[in-house]
This record gives structure tokens, sequence and C-alpha cells, in this order.
């Protein structure tokens, strides 16, 4: 393992000496600086340009999550592990959108910290087990909402005529099937086409097929 640079940020002074303690245990690791606040911080951080930061998520004074966004943003090598005592949702998610590397529990191990810090300083994303499904849940309910806002502008109707043109049916058998006129079809199919900005049957078949629409009936 390449030496690697430390930053500490933490609002008590307990953790961040426990934190050092443990971390400079290991040869590979040295916490250059140590800070208290976000601003504090993101000064240490330009100051002594670390590899990793770990850095408590609430701080007595300032936000660790903007702490991060500056982070990261003034400085695109230096990775940022998040730390927390609770997991939350919110919490989570605005670390990711803030360019966090890894998010962990302040209950994890020392040897899985360990690993934490070293798996950032490859490049790769360390989430707490714990939280996994939590993300798993968010990109799920994120995709689905993609779905259903790909066919917003559609009546039920249509949406109903819609997948029966994925399903390959003709309008007479669309008609058949909804107990429509065929000409009440046409049309129906006419406002599908002008709504997805597609140009036939065949374009909407696969913007069906390409958002999921079976599984939104």
């Amino acid at each position: 393992m390449t030496h690697l640079r430390l930053l500490l940020v933490d609002d008590h002074e307990v953790v961040r000496l426990g934190l050092k303690s443990l971390l400079e245990h290991h040869p590979g690791f040295e916490v250059v600086a140590e800070a208290s606040a976000a601003t504090e911080a993101v000064q240490k951080a330009l100051a002594h340009r670390p590899d990793i930061v770990l850095m408590d998520i609430r701080l007595a004074s300032g936000n660790g999550i903007e702490a991060c966004q500056e982070i990261t943003r003034q400085l695109p090598g230096t990775k940022v592990i998040m730390l927390t005592s609770y997991a939350e949702d919110e919490m989570l998610f605005a670390a990711i959108r803030a360019g966090a590397t890894g998010y962990v529990l302040k209950q994890i191990s020392s040897d899985s910290l360990i690993q934490a810090v070293e798996a950032a300083a490859r490049g790769e994303s360390m989430l707490d087990p714990t939280l996994t499904q939590r993300i798993f849940s968010e990109v799920r309910r994120s995709i689905q909402q993609e779905e259903q806002a790909a066919f917003r502008d559609l009546t039920p109707q249509e949406i109903q005529v819609l997948a029966a043109i994925a399903e390959g049916k003709t309008n007479r058998e669309i008609a058949g099937a909804l107990f429509l006129s065929e000409g009440t079809v046409r049309n129906y199919v006419s406002s599908i086409l002008s709504k997805l900005s597609v140009s036939n049957r065949a374009e909407a078949a696969a913007y069906a097929v390409q958002h999921n629409l079976k599984d939104l009936l």
C-alpha cells in the first residue's frame, strides 16, 4: 500500500484522538492534519492536500456535506469518507451527491475502517454494508419514477393502447380488445405518436419497451 496522508475532521477531540491512534498504527497511514469545523476542514485540506479525508457528517460548526463538496471540487484527487453515528437516508444520498467516496457508520470495526481507507485510495467506493439495501432501494425508486415520467403525458386509455401497440396488435385488434371503434383507436394512436415525439407505431413500440411500460401496468 502506498503511503497515505490523512486529514481527520470531527468536532469531538476524543474521537479525533481515537481515530488518529488507530490509523497511525497502520504503517502506510499518516495523519497530517486535524480539523473540528467545516471551514477549517476545507482550509486544512487545501493547505495539506491529503489523499484521504475522514470527516464527520455532522459538525457543531458548519456542515460536513458542504465541506465535502468544496473539498472534492477544489481537490479532485482527494477522497472523502463520511463518518456518521446514525444511518440517515437523507444524509447518505446528500453525501453521495457531494462527491464522497465512502459513507460508513462510526460503529465500524477497526479493520473495516482501514479497509475503507485503502479502498478509497484505490478509487473504490465504500459503503457500510448495513446501508447497501437503502442504496438499491433508492436506485429502484428513481428508475421507477423515470419510467413513470416517460408516460406522464399519456392518458390511462392511451397507455392501454400503447401497450397493445407494443404487443404488435393492429388497430382492429386493439379496438376489439378495448371495446373501441377503429376510428377512436386511430385517434389515440395519432395522439400517442405526437405526445411521445415518435414517427410511427414501430418507434412507439420501441419507446414503450425501452421505458418498461409493462412494469407500470
